[in-house]
């Protein structure tokens, strides 16, 4: 069985379809110098053996993990497991095309209650020891063993009221030991061998990745992106680094532009004392600027030069996934960024400007948008807004409001526009992203994968709308001091991140000089052409 390794010396570069394109990118930063922790991977083709239950994919599997688990070691100086030095891991996945959200990942992988001890004596923090120990027990319960979250979610809510604290971020480290201990109480029942089983829980939790290839949300997202030809994914095992110790530390997604809108300005977010999960979930709403800069001073020129490096590495606007632990940045990974389509048309002109590309190649970066019909959406006149968020895809949509997944495909089917409002998403919601004519959402990031999804499929989306409090079993909403109820109109402002009662007037233009200037590139790349067929014809007379 043969792994893959990433970081250390290596610089080989690998293939997307044999090792996912998450892991051929994280060789590619590990080779430009940038900070990588060190990783190995899974290929591709053990997926849907795996899946299978065949007997030689399963020895190759438990094969591939025995080796990595030594490379890793040997990369760390610290041991899987370990009472000592333990090391952590995450198992990831990915297909050889970015499907963001949709596959599993499961975090804090070897977090014993030996290697809790261990990680107290290593780093003298008991609040990051035991804080890893309940997100693994949250992680594992949930993706591994499909056990409902609910209860689980309701201790910490529970916890977190009785101790007088806004959010998790202030539970001290005794009351977060107590909830690890509340929730290992809860999830305890049958065979638990793998909660004091370091190995037993790297072999279930990659066996979990695999499998969440064939989960609904993954097929229905492959058939609307057209990816049902891809194989299946890769299982990247990484070392884990701790953006949960504490407020000089954090979890974050940054774009080197904006996705929405094209303009060549990094977008970042960023929370504080997180986990990567915290924020591309959607379920954290990110810190201040202000509260970044003063916490980590100097991350957004460290995160600048990054992007100017991968931007020249890879052609193309990126979309990062980072850490910072105690003020050090570390890249989880990196991709091309989901954009709108006028954001494609605004990137691909100034990557040519930039002489990053050329104007061949961003024709045919634009070649599937359909420009004729490329327009920018705005109001007339607004009055003035009920709530507001952060604008996270640009334009104008206008529809009914819908609570939950089923009530948006109901009133879609009657052939209205719905507009679907929710506490906050998951990319379970994808079906109904794609019937939707807008999505806002009372917490998450321009960053998180629902986010994401709704820029890909260029709709207009507001989160973090903390002014929106969402009854789904009443089927009503409060828009700050106003209330509405299910089918009423709602038009929202992607861009703003407005949000106003009832169907608003719009106005329509179109970006003008973008598509001027490319039908100028169109006409330069046709004429050679016709100029040599003209001579050709001269000839033969």
């Amino acid at each position: 069985m043969h792994i893959v390794r990433i970081g250390g010396a290596s610089t080989e570069q690998h293939s997307a379809d044999v090792v996912g394109a998450k892991a051929a990118n994280l060789a590619r930063m590990a080779a430009l110098g940038l900070p990588v922790p060190p990783a190995f991977v899974l290929p591709v083709r053990l997926c849907a053996n795996v899946i299978a239950g065949n007997p030689h994919a399963e020895h190759d599997l438990r094969d591939g993990l025995k080796q990595g688990i030594a490379y890793l070691e040997e990369a760390t100086g610290k041991r899987f497991g370990d009472r000592r030095r333990p090391l952590l891991l995450s198992v990831r996945s990915g297909a050889a095309r970015s499907m963001p959200g949709m596959l599993d990942t499961v975090l804090n992988v070897g977090c014993t209650s030996s290697a809790v001890q261990g990680l107290i004596r290593a780093t003298g923090r008991p609040r990051l020891a035991w804080d890893c120990r309940r997100r693994f027990i949250e992680s594992f319960a949930e993706t591994v063993l499909g056990i409902d979250p609910a209860p689980l979610a309701a201790r910490l809510a529970e916890l977190t009221a009785s101790e007088g604290a806004g959010s998790d971020r202030e539970l001290d480290s005794e009351a977060i030991e107590r909830l690890a201990a509340d929730e290992r109480a809860l999830v305890e029942g049958g065979n638990d061998e793998w909660l004091e089983d370091a190995d037993a829980q790297l072999e279930a939790a990659a066996r979990a990745v695999y499998r969440s290839w064939i989960s609904e949300r993954a097929q229905t997202y492959r058939r609307l992106q057209q990816l049902d030809d891809l194989e299946g994914t890769a299982v990247t095992v990484q070392a884990m680094v701790f953006g949960n110790g504490g407020l000089c530390s954090g979890a974050g997604v940054a774009f080197s532009r904006d996705p929405s809108t094209g303009s060549p300005h990094p977008m970042i977010d960023l929370v504080l004392d997180a986990q990567g999960e915290d924020v591309v979930s959607g379920r954290r709403t990110p810190d201040t600027e202000e509260t970044i800069a003063r916490a980590l001073p100097t991350i957004t020129s460290e995160l600048s030069d990054v992007f100017s490096r991968l931007e020249r590495e890879f052609g193309d606007a990126q979309d990062i996934e980072f850490t910072v632990e105690d003020g050090k940045l570390w890249l989880l990974q990196t991709r091309a960024a989901k954009r709108t389509p006028r954001a494609a048309l605004r990137v691909a002109i100034d990557l040519v400007h930039e002489e990053l590309i050329s104007r061949e190649e961003a024709l045919a970066r634009i070649e599937d948008l359909d420009l004729v019909s490329l327009v920018e959406t705005s109001l007339v006149s607004p009055p003035t807004p009920v709530a507001g968020g952060i604008g996270a895809s640009g334009g104008i949509a206008v529809g009914r409001a819908a609570f939950d997944s089923d009530s948006a495909q109901r009133l879609s089917a009657t052939g209205e526009p719905v507009i679907l409002m929710r506490p906050d998403t998951s990319t379970a919601d994808v079906g109904s992203f794609a019937i939707a004519a807008g999505i806002v959402t009372s917490v998450g990031a321009r960053t998180a994968h629902a986010a994401l999804v709704a820029r890909q499929m260029g709709k207009p989306c507001i989160v973090g709308c903390a002014e929106m409090a969402v009854d789904g079993a009443a089927d009503r909403a409060m828009l700050g001091a106003t209330a509405i109820a299910g089918r009423d109109w709602i038009t929202i402002d992607g861009d703003s991140g407005k949000i106003y009662l009832g169907r608003l007037e719009t106005v329509v233009t179109r970006p003008q000089a973008e598509l001027a200037e490319i039908e100028s590139w169109r006409a330069e790349a046709h004429q050679p052409s016709q100029t040599k067929t003209g001579q050709r014809h001269a000839a033969h007379h």
